[in-house]
């Protein structure tokens, strides 16, 4: 027994199904690399990116691939190879990424504004200028730091030390400064706040804030990201729930801060770079 279909019916199916067989599939769009930098090196940091990831993935059709750098010398050498695609950069490395390697800042990241650096000595110190360093050990913090690298070497531009000790950490560097080991360091003003009191007895005293903000960090987006798909992204990252956003750190809409003089600091130390291993420390 065959049943009959009407020949409308059987049609309209024909063309329905010669339609969706003409329909482009949507295409795997390739694989995005995000860099962030991982001081501690924890596992944390994946749970952290886990669903910002998803969902930068599932809008871009992308693989989203994770990549932390455990310091600022391997971040850098990452930009230079063009092999993140976005990157949550603090200020320092936002500045090299923006002025050697072509990267674009897309959203400010969640930090403290106004952050200013500082030089800071104990309380009880004959130094009163930052011209009385001369000769002396001074503590700095890693390289990337705006407050804690940048910015005091650009106020040290001239000087002459006996050495620099490079801190891991802004609560270290001040511990050098209580144990004798630097007549002074650089921090933040924040730092100095919340870590000054957890040294007591010693008791540091501000010796000079630089007068200018050091800029918020940013997320950027690279060169090797194809423009129409940049301000996709800049889009899709910008269109996130706020919950999303500020689990990674960034503000989707947030005013980009303006990098000229972070570049113009950042310049002015990359020209002593090849001076700084050495003893004494000449700073120009």
């Amino acid at each position: 027994m065959f049943l009959r279909f009407p020949r409308r019916l059987f049609l309209f199916n024909l063309l329905g199904l010669t339609f969706a067989a003409c329909q482009p599939r949507k295409e795997f769009e390739g694989a995005l690399t995000v860099g962030v930098i991982n001081y501690g090196g924890g596992e944390q940091i994946i749970n952290q990116y886990a669903k910002f990831n998803n969902y930068l993935g599932e809008k871009t059709n992308a693989y989203i691939q994770l990549e932390p750098a455990f310091n600022e010398n391997r971040a850098v050498e990452r930009l230079e190879a063009r092999a993140w695609s976005l990157v949550f950069a603090p200020p320092g490395l936002a500045a090299i990424a923006i002025a050697r390697y072509q990267y674009i800042p897309l959203f400010p990241l969640i930090g403290i504004n106004n952050l200013r650096s500082i030089f800071v000595v104990r309380k009880e110190s004959p130094i009163t200028d930052l011209k009385q360093l001369q000769g002396q050990i001074v503590a700095l913090g890693q390289l990337g730091s705006a407050t804690g690298y940048y910015f005091p070497l650009y106020n040290l531009y001239g000087t002459t030390l006996a050495d620099i000790l490079y801190a891991p950490t802004p609560k270290a560097a001040l511990e050098s400064v209580a144990q004798g080991k630097a007549i002074a360091c650089a921090v933040s003003e924040a730092e100095l706040s919340l870590y000054g009191s957890q040294l007591a007895p010693t008791e540091f005293r501000v010796l000079f804030k630089d007068p200018h903000y050091v800029p918020l960090g940013v997320v950027l987006i690279g060169p090797n990201v194809e423009r129409n798909r940049q301000e996709f992204i800049r889009k899709v990252m910008s269109d996130s729930p706020s919950g999303l956003a500020q689990e990674v750190g960034y503000v989707p809409n947030g005013q980009v801060p303006d990098y000229k003089y972070m570049i113009s600091v950042v310049d002015r130390v990359s020209s002593i770079s090849s001076k700084l291993q050495t003893k004494p420390v000449r700073l120009f």
